[in-house]
Order: structure tokens, then sequence, then C-alpha cells
């Protein structure tokens, strides 16, 4: 169910009776970011969901447009520095981890640049194709056909490692950006309460899923990295990433919506 930054449907399963029928299939920011910047949300991440399994991982990239001369973060400050006013950068929403690393990349260049924020990533991607706004924190997903196609460079990615996918492209981290290293995720709860034989076979069909080497290739489209686990490394994860994007969010001072 599909709205209000993947709320509605977490309420959904919060609400459903703990019997297998009924998941949620989301990225992080549902667990970890929602919780900081919406001043109330219709569920406790912890309290009303089971962990079953992580279903992928990937970066989001840092993008510009081809119009903007650069070929790294370090050149894009540079660049910014010299041609003060120019540089917009686009998120796909306000409180959104496009707009959060925007921020952390704006605070630690010292490169003033106005934030545009769009309702969605889509209109986000499709200003930043026109050169209407220069750089945006986009999915690999979305940004890396006009990568290939040349409208638009990458410059560094969103992670603590390289993506397998994308070996010649640098970290922020290894870039000198500090916390613009929390890779995105996806994964599998169930209601409060799921029974553990549940979870179990759960986790077990996953696993089997997620092995498949045409699973693996359609994650792989995106730059995503097919990646199972156990309950509770998923949520040994969801709860380090709730509690870092705490801290940035606090750090950034932003106003819960």
């Amino acid at each position: 169910r599909p709205g209000a930054s993947t709320m509605l449907a977490a309420q959904e399963v919060a609400r459903a009776a703990p019997d297998g029928h009924t998941l949620l299939y989301t990225y992080n920011g549902t667990f970890t970011q929602n919780p900081h910047t919406f001043a109330a949300i219709p569920y406790d991440p912890f309290r009303d969901f089971t962990p079953i399994s992580l279903g992928a991982r990937g970066p989001l990239l840092l993008v510009v447009h081809a119009s903007v001369p650069v070929r790294d973060a370090k050149e894009l400050v540079a660049w910014g520095r010299s041609h003060p006013g120019v540089l917009n950068v686009a998120s796909f929403g306000v409180g959104t981890s496009s707009h959060l690393f925007a921020e952390l990349f704006v605070r630690q260049s010292g490169v003033p640049m106005a934030h545009v924020p769009y309702k969605g990533a889509a209109d986000a991607a499709r200003d930043l194709l026109d050169g209407r706004v220069q750089l945006m924190f986009d999915s690999a997903a979305s940004a890396l056909p006009h990568v290939k196609s040349g409208k638009l460079r990458a410059l560094g990615a969103v992670g603590d490692a390289r993506s397998p996918f994308l070996p010649n492209l640098p970290t922020l981290a290894e870039q000198g950006f500090r916390d613009i290293d929390l890779t995105g995720w996806l994964g599998y709860f169930g209601p409060a309460d799921l029974p553990p034989e549940v979870v179990a076979k759960l986790n077990a069909a996953l696993a089997n899923v997620l092995a498949s080497p045409d699973v693996k290739e359609a994650f792989a489209q995106g730059a995503y990295e097919a990646a199972g686990s156990s309950p509770e490394a998923l949520a040994a994860l969801a709860r380090d990433d709730h509690a870092r994007w705490g801290r940035i969010v606090r750090e950034l001072g932003f106003v819960p919506r």
C-alpha cells in the first residue's frame, strides 16, 4: 500500500494478524528515518514488527548534470566555491535521505547551495536531466542509465564500501565526507509476535529466492545486491541505522514535519 513515505503500508502490517500472510517489504527509511523526520508516525518501528530477512543493499549516488565540469566530489566543491550561487541541489522531498545527505554535503563542503525539494524522485530526476538543477543524491537504478548516456556524471557513492557493481566509483567517505556512508537497504518484516516457526520458514524461503541467479540479476540492474540475512542481523541493522539517523537529524537541526 503506497503513500505517506511508506507509513500507510507499515501501519497496515502493524495492525495485521501475526500469521505470516501479511508482510512489509520496505526500504530502510521506514524504520530509521521516518521516526526522526516526522513529528508522529502511526507505528513503533521496533515494537510493532518482527524482522524476517534483509532483501538487498544499494547506494545512493551523488550525480551532477553533465554541464557541471567536475569529475569527483572535491572538484565539485572547488568549482562551487569559484561559482557562488550557481549550484542548486534537488531532493526527493523534505526529510528524505536525498535531502539529508544533501544537507550533510552542503555543510561539510561549505559551498552554499539552494535546496529544491520535489514531490518524489521522478520529478527531481526530470529537472536534473533538463539542467534546471545541477546535482542530486539519486538512486543508482534511476541515475545509472543517464550516467551511461552521458547526461549525468556520478561523483561518488553513499556507502561504507564501494559498490561491487561500481568498483571504480569512490565512496564519499573515501573523499573525506563524514556520515554520508549509510547504505540503503530493503528488508522483510512481519507484524509483532510472529511465531518463531513462521519466521524461520519465511526466512528460509527468502534465502532461496535471494540466491536465485535471476533475482540477483534483477537487483543488479539497479546496482542493488541481493542480500539475505538472519532476523537478528536485520534487527541489529535497523537499530544501528535508527540511532545514526537520529544523531544526524539532530546535528542538522532538522525540525520534524
